[in-house]
């Protein structure tokens, strides 16, 4: 029965292999940078207007980068723009929004995408009893359901045009059972099984999928955690380092990965959570 189970599963992958265009004896290696001629690496933030996003922009544009934007509030990306960012207003669960953003970069890159992070979250800290299923599928919806819709859009376009990079935000919740944390530890835990499986479907076209998982970090988002000293001394206090994560810490890695990653880093998860999912002390 194993034999049939594991024949079987191998027979599967040499389907989506067709499908995909490539086998493994005849693919070749093309380069992820989507760089052509003289024009600059193409870049796509979505959810540009978060504090990790706007420091992942200013790091992709002091590179010398094309560095294009979808975000909702687009005021905090002004100084972006001002340094030639392309700013592209939505919500990055808007289908024609997202695709309209991939369009921007690649015109810009001289019809390729060199890379996406994705940067969009939300956070809710209830006791299940305590959510309702309409909040819950928000969440959901806000970090998973987006996450997907970026991959689905830029993978299409990357296939066409010899692969790209691209990187995903988890979160330590995903990987460390942390109280009143069960929805976006559901939301947080598809992105890094989508990011394996995905890694998976398409290693043989070029195209390198990763994750960055941050632990509390000094943002917008983590203020309802950090608004009272107690609990930032309580929340710091499960933390092996015994201080929060910086933006500047979050954005470095996924820059990283995005542009001076080795092309043999694909389907892995970056624990930047200062020890707390996997160090005792």
């Amino acid at each position: 029965m194993f034999d049939l189970c594991l024949l079987s599963c191998f027979a599967v992958q040499g389907l989506f292999r067709q499908a995909l265009g490539g086998s493994i004896s005849k693919q070749k290696y093309k380069c992820p940078s989507g760089v052509s001629g003289s024009m600059a690496a193409s870049y796509l933030i979505v959810g540009g207007s978060s504090d990790i996003a706007l420091v992942l922009g200013q790091k992709l544009l002091d590179g010398g980068a094309s560095v294009t934007l979808l975000a909702r509030d687009v005021g905090r990306c002004e100084s972006l723009k001002d340094q030639g960012a392309h700013i592209i207003e939505g919500d990055a669960l808007d289908a024609e929004r997202v695709v309209e953003a991939v369009e921007v970069a690649k015109e810009h890159g001289d019809g390729a995408i060199s890379g996406v992070a994705h940067l969009v979250g939300s956070l809710l800290i209830r006791p299940p009893h305590a959510v309702k299923l309409d909040a819950f599928n928000d969440v959901i919806h806000t970090n998973l359901s987006s996450a997907f819709l970026t991959l689905s859009t830029a993978c299409k376009s990357m296939l066409r045009t010899g692969g790209g990079r691209l990187v995903f935000t988890s979160s330590v919740a995903a990987t460390l059972g942390l109280i009143n944390h069960e929805a976006i530890a559901a939301a947080k835990g598809g992105i890094e099984s989508m990011v394996r499986t995905s890694a998976a479907t398409y290693a043989q076209r070029s195209i390198r999928i990763n994750a960055v998982a941050p632990g509390l970090t000094e943002t917008r988002l983590a203020q309802q955690v950090l608004k009272s000293e107690a609990m930032t001394e309580a929340a710091v206090g499960m933390i092996p380092l015994r201080r929060i994560n910086q933006p500047e810490e979050i954005a470095s890695t996924m820059h990283w990965l995005l542009c001076d990653a080795p092309d043999n880093l694909t389907g892995q998860v970056f624990h930047l959570d200062g020890g707390m999912a996997k160090v005792r002390v």
